[in-house]
């Protein structure tokens, strides 16, 4: 039995304020979306709430806080019964400038480590062709890339009868289902506590490193450039993004000390998981398009460097996109965040 009710009441009270001003925010926003640490604490709540109207039924004590407890038990009931309303509500442009840039960047430590060991891989595909060029036959996945790259560059430039033809078009989708089949399975493999997520970056890292040696030590950079640019300039992030999404798998999976179960754990981080992977697609979308309409042109048709000058508006442009509205939606959310704290409580719902 509740030796001191009215001093349990009032140590919970706060809490009960705080799950209430939880629920009506969510009511007030049928968009809004959770994140992992506010999904845990409005759980935690919830839990706790649940336990308490629990205690006072039990003794049929305090019957108006009794009430209290009930509707707002049911009011936390029907919003987590109502977990579909985000999608019957989905906003595309919210989903775009808000939703997709804050879900990058609130993971920032995951998007970094996917840098990271791409480009160790990348090192390490370089100095591996530097020791052994005959390397090439085991690293590089298309048989197109094998030949001498002044060889190719020079056939390319000399081949404009076929330029935009079945050959740029076949090449264009080799990579496509490469980067997209990457992608899938480097976000995926965050199933394996990340170590299937490392292999991966890891690996096209040393593609990508390997390629640009092989090039460079040709004396094709300017080549390389116009040729990757357009369309790598998007491509690249995109895998890397795909990349961070597998490490926050994995930190999910893992829990790192975390008091919450896998599956709470995995609910609270799938909104951010799917909107990262939807990114990635959208992102390798627009690279395909470029990578067969304008890098698999080369000079004199356009000049390399109009192609180069284009990759970088376009990296300019992706760099503003998700460091303006990813930084604006995650500042909106801890204002958000603190208003909510600082707002005075109602003592009844509705």
């Amino acid at each position: 039995m509740i030796i001191d009710l009215e001093a349990f009441i009032e140590r919970e009270r706060s809490f009960w304020d705080e799950l209430e001003s939880k629920v009506k925010s969510l009511e007030r926003d049928p968009e809004r979306r959770l994140s992992f640490d506010e999904l845990q604490r409005f759980h935690y709540l919830y839990e706790r709430a649940a336990s308490a109207l629990g205690k006072l039924r039990t003794y049929s004590l305090q019957p108006d806080t009794v009430e209290y407890l009930e509707r707002l038990v049911s009011a936390v009931y029907a919003e987590v019964q109502d977990g579909n309303r985000l999608t019957r509500h989905f906003s595309l442009k919210r989903w775009f400038f808000v939703d997709w840039p804050a879900s990058v960047l609130r993971h920032g430590k995951a998007l970094v480590l996917s840098f990271l060991v791409m480009l160790i891989g990348c090192f390490f595909g370089a100095v591996v062709l530097w020791l052994d060029p005959g390397a090439k036959q085991d690293i590089f996945p298309f048989e197109h890339l094998m030949g001498d790259p002044s060889e190719r560059v020079a056939r390319e430039e000399g081949r404009l009868e076929q330029q935009g033809s079945n050959y740029s078009s076949v090449f264009s989708a080799q990579l496509m289902t490469h980067n997209t089949r990457v992608s899938i399975l480097a976000l995926s493999l965050g199933m394996t506590w990340g170590i299937g997520t490392i292999v991966m970056m890891f690996y096209n890292g040393v593609i990508l490193g390997a390629v640009a040696f092989d090039y460079i030590v040709s004396g094709e950079l300017i080549f390389l450039l116009g040729w990757l640019l357009p369309h790598g300039i998007v491509e690249i992030p995109a895998i890397l993004i795909a990349g961070q999404g597998g490490f926050v798998l994995a930190r999910g999976i893992i829990g790192w000390k975390s008091p919450y179960t896998l599956g709470v754990r995995l609910r609270g981080l799938m909104p951010d998981l799917v909107t990262l992977i939807s990114g990635v697609a959208l992102m390798l979308i627009w690279a395909g398009l470029i990578e067969a309409f304008l890098s698999q042109i080369h000079e004199p048709q356009i000049p390399y460097a109009a192609k180069i000058l284009f990759g970088c508006v376009e990296g300019a442009a992706l760099f503003f996109f998700f460091h303006h509205f990813g930084k604006r939606a995650l500042a909106d959310e801890a204002k958000e965040g603190e208003a909510r704290a600082r707002a005075p409580h109602s003592r009844r719902l509705g």
